[in-house]
Protein backbone atom coordinates (compact mmCIF):
# COMPACT_ATOMS: atom_id res chain seq x y z
CA UNK A 1 0.00 0.00 0.00
CA UNK A 2 2.88 2.11 0.57
CA UNK A 3 4.52 1.44 -2.51
CA UNK A 4 1.04 2.39 -4.45
CA UNK A 5 0.37 5.81 -2.35
CA UNK A 6 3.59 7.00 -3.57
CA UNK A 7 3.21 6.15 -7.04
CA UNK A 8 -0.14 7.82 -7.24
CA UNK A 9 0.99 10.64 -5.45
CA UNK A 10 3.74 10.83 -7.81
CA UNK A 11 1.83 10.59 -10.99
CA UNK A 12 -0.79 12.82 -9.61
CA UNK A 13 1.68 15.27 -8.67
CA UNK A 14 2.98 15.56 -12.50
CA UNK A 15 -0.73 15.58 -13.75
CA UNK A 16 -1.57 18.29 -11.40
CA UNK A 17 1.55 20.56 -12.54
CA UNK A 18 0.70 19.42 -16.24
CA UNK A 19 -2.73 21.02 -15.89
CA UNK A 20 -1.53 24.01 -14.63
CA UNK A 21 0.86 24.34 -17.41
CA UNK A 22 -2.69 23.92 -19.60
CA UNK A 23 -4.50 26.06 -17.88
CA UNK A 24 -2.26 28.93 -18.25
CA UNK A 25 -2.01 28.38 -21.62
CA UNK A 26 -5.71 28.34 -21.95
CA UNK A 27 -5.47 31.75 -20.78
CA UNK A 28 -2.43 33.08 -22.46
CA UNK A 29 -4.32 32.18 -25.85
CA UNK A 30 -5.49 35.12 -27.32
CA UNK A 31 -9.56 35.87 -28.24
CA UNK A 32 -8.79 36.63 -32.01
CA UNK A 33 -10.62 39.56 -33.35
CA UNK A 34 -11.72 40.00 -37.03
CA UNK A 35 -9.70 42.84 -38.44
CA UNK A 36 -9.17 42.48 -42.20
CA UNK A 37 -9.76 44.65 -45.15
CA UNK A 38 -7.80 42.41 -47.57
CA UNK A 39 -9.65 40.75 -50.58
CA UNK A 40 -11.74 37.63 -49.44
CA UNK A 41 -10.11 33.59 -51.16
CA UNK A 42 -12.06 31.21 -52.51
CA UNK A 43 -13.09 28.45 -50.10
CA UNK A 44 -14.08 25.14 -50.06
CA UNK A 45 -16.40 23.75 -47.42
CA UNK A 46 -16.05 19.62 -46.83
CA UNK A 47 -18.81 17.77 -45.27
CA UNK A 48 -18.20 14.57 -45.30
CA UNK A 49 -21.97 12.73 -44.25
CA UNK A 50 -23.27 8.84 -43.38
CA UNK A 51 -26.57 8.20 -42.11
CA UNK A 52 -27.01 11.63 -40.85
CA UNK A 53 -30.33 12.34 -41.74
CA UNK A 54 -31.48 13.76 -38.69
CA UNK A 55 -28.76 16.66 -38.62
CA UNK A 56 -27.46 17.51 -42.63
CA UNK A 57 -31.01 19.72 -42.81
CA UNK A 58 -29.75 22.07 -39.89
CA UNK A 59 -25.80 21.80 -40.89
CA UNK A 60 -26.67 22.96 -44.41
CA UNK A 61 -28.99 25.59 -43.27
CA UNK A 62 -26.22 27.33 -41.08
CA UNK A 63 -23.67 27.37 -44.27
CA UNK A 64 -25.97 28.73 -46.58
CA UNK A 65 -26.18 31.43 -44.31
CA UNK A 66 -22.74 32.21 -44.04
CA UNK A 67 -22.32 36.07 -44.40
CA UNK A 68 -19.28 35.36 -46.93
CA UNK A 69 -19.41 36.31 -51.11
CA UNK A 70 -21.28 33.24 -52.71
CA UNK A 71 -19.47 33.25 -55.72
CA UNK A 72 -16.15 31.97 -53.63
CA UNK A 73 -17.65 29.74 -51.28
CA UNK A 74 -18.02 25.95 -52.33
CA UNK A 75 -20.09 23.87 -50.37
CA UNK A 76 -19.40 20.14 -50.93
CA UNK A 77 -21.08 17.22 -49.18
CA UNK A 78 -19.42 13.83 -49.14
CA UNK A 79 -22.60 11.22 -48.71
CA UNK A 80 -20.29 8.28 -47.39
CA UNK A 81 -22.76 5.58 -48.63
CA UNK A 82 -25.11 6.26 -46.94
CA UNK A 83 -28.08 4.12 -45.69
CA UNK A 84 -30.57 6.37 -44.86
CA UNK A 85 -32.27 9.76 -46.52
CA UNK A 86 -29.04 12.34 -46.25
CA UNK A 87 -28.57 12.89 -49.81
CA UNK A 88 -32.24 13.18 -50.48
CA UNK A 89 -32.76 15.85 -47.53
CA UNK A 90 -29.28 17.54 -49.01
CA UNK A 91 -30.68 17.74 -52.55
CA UNK A 92 -34.38 18.94 -51.29
CA UNK A 93 -31.99 21.21 -48.63
CA UNK A 94 -29.90 22.96 -50.94
CA UNK A 95 -30.10 22.40 -54.42
CA UNK A 96 -27.96 23.43 -56.86
CA UNK A 97 -25.99 25.64 -53.96
CA UNK A 98 -24.52 22.34 -52.83
CA UNK A 99 -21.92 19.79 -54.69
CA UNK A 100 -23.41 16.41 -53.49
CA UNK A 101 -20.57 13.44 -53.99
CA UNK A 102 -20.81 9.76 -53.42
CA UNK A 103 -17.85 7.72 -52.05
CA UNK A 104 -17.27 4.49 -54.25
CA UNK A 105 -18.29 1.49 -52.82
CA UNK A 106 -15.58 -1.19 -51.58
CA UNK A 107 -13.82 1.72 -48.97
CA UNK A 108 -13.91 0.12 -45.31
CA UNK A 109 -10.87 1.54 -44.58
CA UNK A 110 -10.13 5.35 -43.64
CA UNK A 111 -13.66 6.08 -45.30
CA UNK A 112 -13.96 9.71 -43.95
CA UNK A 113 -10.23 10.25 -45.17
CA UNK A 114 -11.54 8.62 -48.51
CA UNK A 115 -14.34 11.14 -48.53
CA UNK A 116 -12.77 14.14 -47.71
CA UNK A 117 -10.03 12.74 -50.38
CA UNK A 118 -12.54 12.69 -53.16
CA UNK A 119 -14.04 16.40 -51.95
CA UNK A 120 -10.82 17.74 -52.38
CA UNK A 121 -10.17 16.69 -56.10
CA UNK A 122 -13.45 18.60 -56.95
CA UNK A 123 -12.55 21.69 -55.02
CA UNK A 124 -11.82 25.50 -56.40
CA UNK A 125 -11.14 26.87 -52.87
CA UNK A 126 -7.84 28.17 -51.97
CA UNK A 127 -8.83 27.34 -48.29
CA UNK A 128 -10.42 24.05 -47.00
CA UNK A 129 -12.55 23.98 -44.26
CA UNK A 130 -13.94 20.80 -42.99
CA UNK A 131 -16.88 20.58 -40.40
CA UNK A 132 -19.07 17.33 -39.52
CA UNK A 133 -22.96 17.06 -40.53
CA UNK A 134 -23.99 17.22 -36.44
CA UNK A 135 -22.00 20.40 -36.21
CA UNK A 136 -24.20 24.35 -36.32
CA UNK A 137 -22.17 26.79 -37.74
CA UNK A 138 -22.22 30.62 -36.92
CA UNK A 139 -22.89 33.01 -39.65
CA UNK A 140 -19.54 34.30 -39.25
CA UNK A 141 -17.58 31.30 -39.27
CA UNK A 142 -16.15 31.37 -42.73
CA UNK A 143 -15.52 34.84 -42.86
CA UNK A 144 -13.39 34.50 -39.37
CA UNK A 145 -11.52 31.80 -40.42
CA UNK A 146 -10.51 33.53 -43.66
CA UNK A 147 -9.63 36.58 -41.82
CA UNK A 148 -7.30 34.40 -39.36
CA UNK A 149 -6.07 32.76 -42.48
CA UNK A 150 -5.00 35.92 -44.00
CA UNK A 151 -3.26 38.03 -40.84
CA UNK A 152 -1.09 34.86 -39.78
CA UNK A 153 -0.56 33.05 -42.94
CA UNK A 154 -1.39 30.02 -40.87
CA UNK A 155 -1.41 26.82 -43.71
CA UNK A 156 -3.32 24.80 -40.93
CA UNK A 157 -5.41 26.53 -38.41
CA UNK A 158 -7.62 24.34 -35.64
CA UNK A 159 -10.91 25.75 -34.40
CA UNK A 160 -13.20 25.72 -31.52
CA UNK A 161 -15.59 22.85 -31.00
CA UNK A 162 -18.36 23.23 -28.76
CA UNK A 163 -21.09 20.44 -27.61
CA UNK A 164 -24.59 21.18 -26.98
CA UNK A 165 -25.04 19.58 -23.27
CA UNK A 166 -28.27 18.08 -22.56
CA UNK A 167 -30.07 17.22 -19.91
CA UNK A 168 -29.21 13.31 -19.34
CA UNK A 169 -25.77 12.15 -17.92
CA UNK A 170 -24.26 10.46 -20.76
CA UNK A 171 -24.56 13.41 -22.51
CA UNK A 172 -23.31 15.88 -19.50
CA UNK A 173 -20.46 13.71 -19.27
CA UNK A 174 -19.06 13.85 -22.51
CA UNK A 175 -19.69 17.50 -22.84
CA UNK A 176 -17.45 18.50 -19.53
CA UNK A 177 -14.78 15.76 -21.69
CA UNK A 178 -14.91 17.01 -25.06
CA UNK A 179 -14.67 21.13 -23.79
CA UNK A 180 -11.77 19.97 -21.03
CA UNK A 181 -10.37 18.87 -24.37
CA UNK A 182 -10.84 21.66 -26.14
CA UNK A 183 -9.16 24.17 -23.52
CA UNK A 184 -5.96 21.54 -24.04
CA UNK A 185 -6.01 21.33 -27.90
CA UNK A 186 -6.11 25.49 -27.70
CA UNK A 187 -3.24 25.80 -24.98
CA UNK A 188 -0.86 23.14 -26.81
CA UNK A 189 -1.09 24.97 -30.18
CA UNK A 190 -0.88 28.28 -29.25
CA UNK A 191 1.86 27.59 -26.95
CA UNK A 192 3.71 25.32 -29.77
CA UNK A 193 3.95 22.13 -27.08
CA UNK A 194 2.44 19.59 -29.40
CA UNK A 195 -0.52 19.66 -32.17
CA UNK A 196 -3.93 18.92 -31.58
CA UNK A 197 -7.67 19.39 -33.16
CA UNK A 198 -10.78 18.14 -33.93
CA UNK A 199 -12.29 17.62 -37.39
CA UNK A 200 -15.26 18.97 -36.47
CA UNK A 201 -13.20 22.18 -37.63
CA UNK A 202 -10.76 22.42 -39.28
CA UNK A 203 -9.23 24.81 -42.12
CA UNK A 204 -6.05 23.99 -44.60
CA UNK A 205 -4.54 25.55 -47.38
CA UNK A 206 -5.18 23.20 -50.34
CA UNK A 207 -1.79 23.72 -51.28
CA UNK A 208 -0.79 22.56 -47.67
CA UNK A 209 -2.43 18.95 -48.37
CA UNK A 210 -1.26 18.82 -51.55
CA UNK A 211 2.38 19.53 -50.29
CA UNK A 212 1.99 16.70 -47.89
CA UNK A 213 0.42 14.36 -50.22
CA UNK A 214 -2.59 14.47 -48.34
CA UNK A 215 -3.11 11.30 -45.98
CA UNK A 216 -0.66 9.15 -48.19
CA UNK A 217 0.73 6.71 -45.24
CA UNK A 218 -1.61 7.43 -42.48
CA UNK A 219 -4.43 6.42 -45.15
CA UNK A 220 -4.38 2.68 -43.84
CA UNK A 221 -5.56 4.10 -40.49
CA UNK A 222 -9.79 4.10 -39.94
CA UNK A 223 -9.35 7.55 -37.70
CA UNK A 224 -6.99 10.79 -38.52
CA UNK A 225 -8.54 12.04 -40.61
CA UNK A 226 -7.72 15.53 -38.76
CA UNK A 227 -4.54 15.33 -35.99
CA UNK A 228 -2.40 13.17 -37.62
CA UNK A 229 -2.99 14.89 -41.24
CA UNK A 230 -2.11 17.99 -38.89
CA UNK A 231 1.21 16.37 -37.57
CA UNK A 232 2.32 16.04 -41.12
CA UNK A 233 1.31 20.06 -42.38
CA UNK A 234 2.94 20.94 -39.36
CA UNK A 235 6.06 19.17 -39.61
CA UNK A 236 6.42 20.43 -43.20
CA UNK A 237 5.54 23.97 -42.38
CA UNK A 238 6.93 24.82 -39.48
CA UNK A 239 5.44 27.43 -37.44
CA UNK A 240 2.58 27.82 -39.94
CA UNK A 241 -0.17 25.72 -37.56
CA UNK A 242 -2.53 27.78 -35.50
CA UNK A 243 -5.31 28.06 -33.10
CA UNK A 244 -8.43 30.32 -33.97
CA UNK A 245 -9.73 30.98 -30.58
CA UNK A 246 -12.63 33.02 -31.31
CA UNK A 247 -16.69 32.85 -30.43
CA UNK A 248 -17.28 33.77 -34.47
CA UNK A 249 -15.51 30.49 -35.31
CA UNK A 250 -16.62 27.88 -33.29
CA UNK A 251 -19.36 25.21 -34.21
CA UNK A 252 -21.79 23.39 -32.50
CA UNK A 253 -21.80 19.48 -32.31
CA UNK A 254 -23.99 16.62 -30.46
CA UNK A 255 -23.31 14.70 -28.16
CA UNK A 256 -24.19 10.98 -28.60
CA UNK A 257 -27.37 9.50 -27.07
CA UNK A 258 -26.16 5.93 -25.34
CA UNK A 259 -22.69 5.35 -23.53
CA UNK A 260 -22.67 2.77 -25.93
CA UNK A 261 -21.75 5.01 -28.48
CA UNK A 262 -19.97 7.76 -26.25
CA UNK A 263 -17.32 4.44 -25.78
CA UNK A 264 -16.74 3.52 -29.23
CA UNK A 265 -16.22 7.14 -30.16
CA UNK A 266 -13.40 7.43 -27.58
CA UNK A 267 -12.24 4.32 -28.79
CA UNK A 268 -12.39 5.03 -32.44
CA UNK A 269 -10.49 8.90 -31.01
CA UNK A 270 -7.62 6.55 -28.86
CA UNK A 271 -7.04 4.23 -31.85
CA UNK A 272 -4.88 6.73 -33.23
CA UNK A 273 -2.56 7.25 -30.31
CA UNK A 274 0.25 4.86 -31.18
CA UNK A 275 0.49 6.51 -34.34
CA UNK A 276 1.66 9.58 -33.01
CA UNK A 277 5.33 10.55 -33.72
CA UNK A 278 5.44 13.68 -31.61
CA UNK A 279 7.06 12.29 -28.36
CA UNK A 280 5.66 14.83 -26.31
CA UNK A 281 2.30 14.20 -27.05
CA UNK A 282 2.62 10.78 -26.73
CA UNK A 283 4.46 11.18 -23.33
CA UNK A 284 1.25 13.29 -22.08
CA UNK A 285 -1.24 10.46 -23.06
CA UNK A 286 1.36 7.69 -20.98
CA UNK A 287 1.19 10.00 -18.29
CA UNK A 288 -2.62 11.10 -18.02
CA UNK A 289 -2.91 6.72 -18.61
CA UNK A 290 -0.92 5.90 -15.66
CA UNK A 291 -2.08 8.30 -13.41
CA UNK A 292 -6.04 7.30 -13.84
CA UNK A 293 -5.05 3.85 -13.71
CA UNK A 294 -2.86 4.27 -10.52
CA UNK A 295 -5.90 5.88 -9.05
CA UNK A 296 -8.31 3.39 -10.25
CA UNK A 297 -6.24 1.05 -8.00
CA UNK A 298 -5.57 3.38 -4.90
CA UNK A 299 -9.28 4.20 -4.32
CA UNK A 300 -10.39 0.12 -4.69
CA UNK A 301 -7.57 -0.75 -2.10
CA UNK A 302 -8.49 2.37 0.04
CA UNK A 303 -11.99 1.40 -0.05
CA UNK A 304 -11.28 -1.92 0.56
CA UNK A 305 -8.84 -1.69 3.48
CA UNK A 306 -11.62 1.65 5.11
CA UNK A 307 -9.10 4.40 3.94
CA UNK A 308 -11.62 6.37 2.49
CA UNK A 309 -10.25 9.63 3.79
CA UNK A 310 -6.92 9.00 1.71
CA UNK A 311 -9.21 7.93 -1.47
CA UNK A 312 -11.53 11.20 -0.76
CA UNK A 313 -8.03 13.64 -0.67
CA UNK A 314 -6.95 11.90 -3.65
CA UNK A 315 -9.68 12.61 -5.95
CA UNK A 316 -10.57 15.72 -4.56
CA UNK A 317 -6.94 16.63 -5.55
CA UNK A 318 -7.36 15.56 -9.16
CA UNK A 319 -10.74 17.95 -9.23
CA UNK A 320 -9.22 20.82 -7.77
CA UNK A 321 -6.15 20.09 -10.66
CA UNK A 322 -8.82 19.61 -13.09
CA UNK A 323 -11.01 22.52 -12.34
CA UNK A 324 -8.73 25.23 -12.68
CA UNK A 325 -8.73 24.31 -16.42
CA UNK A 326 -12.30 23.21 -16.68
CA UNK A 327 -13.47 26.42 -15.19
CA UNK A 328 -12.32 28.81 -17.30
CA UNK A 329 -12.48 26.74 -20.05
CA UNK A 330 -16.69 26.49 -19.75
CA UNK A 331 -17.27 30.11 -19.19
CA UNK A 332 -15.56 30.89 -22.72
CA UNK A 333 -18.21 28.03 -23.95
CA UNK A 334 -20.96 29.39 -21.81
CA UNK A 335 -21.28 26.06 -19.96
CA UNK A 336 -20.37 27.35 -16.52
CA UNK A 337 -23.39 25.49 -15.02
CA UNK A 338 -21.26 22.06 -15.95
CA UNK A 339 -18.74 22.55 -13.42
CA UNK A 340 -19.92 20.87 -10.42
CA UNK A 341 -20.26 17.62 -12.57
CA UNK A 342 -16.29 17.40 -12.43
CA UNK A 343 -16.21 16.42 -9.22
CA UNK A 344 -19.19 14.30 -9.17
CA UNK A 345 -18.13 12.11 -12.68
CA UNK A 346 -14.74 12.02 -11.30
CA UNK A 347 -14.77 8.02 -10.55
CA UNK A 348 -16.23 7.64 -13.95
CA UNK A 349 -14.12 9.47 -15.61
CA UNK A 350 -11.31 7.59 -14.65
CA UNK A 351 -12.34 4.17 -15.54
CA UNK A 352 -13.49 5.80 -18.72
CA UNK A 353 -9.89 6.76 -19.18
CA UNK A 354 -8.56 3.37 -18.97
CA UNK A 355 -10.97 1.38 -20.88
CA UNK A 356 -11.34 3.56 -23.67
CA UNK A 357 -7.15 3.95 -24.07
CA UNK A 358 -6.83 0.39 -24.00
CA UNK A 359 -9.58 -0.56 -26.17
CA UNK A 360 -8.48 2.02 -28.84
CA UNK A 361 -5.59 -0.32 -28.71
CA UNK A 362 -6.77 -3.53 -28.77
CA UNK A 363 -10.08 -3.70 -29.84
CA UNK A 364 -12.68 -2.80 -33.42
CA UNK A 365 -14.90 -0.78 -32.73
CA UNK A 366 -18.20 0.83 -34.50
CA UNK A 367 -19.32 3.69 -36.78
CA UNK A 368 -21.87 4.57 -38.16
CA UNK A 369 -23.00 0.86 -39.31
CA UNK A 370 -18.96 -0.14 -40.07
CA UNK A 371 -16.73 -2.12 -38.38
CA UNK A 372 -13.06 -0.40 -38.12
CA UNK A 373 -9.72 -0.56 -36.49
Amino acid sequence: MIALYYTTLFLLAAYTVLLLYYARWWQQTPVYKKQTTKEPVAVTVIVPARNEAANIKACLQSLLNQQYPHHLLQIIVVNDQSEDATATIVKNTAGNSVLLLTTDTGFQTAPKKRAIEKAITHATGELIITTDADCITPNSWVATLVDYYQQTGAVFIAAPVNMAAGKSLVSIFQTVDFLTMQGITAGVVHRRFTNMCNGANLAYTKKAFEAVGGFKNIDAIASGDDMLLMHKIANHFPGKVGFIKSENATVTTLPVNSWKAFLQQRIRWASKATHYKEQALFAVLLLVYCCNFSMLILIVTGLLINLWWLVGAFVFIKFFAELLLVGPVLKFFKQKKLWPWLLLLQPLHIVYIIMAGFLGQVKTYHWKGRRLK
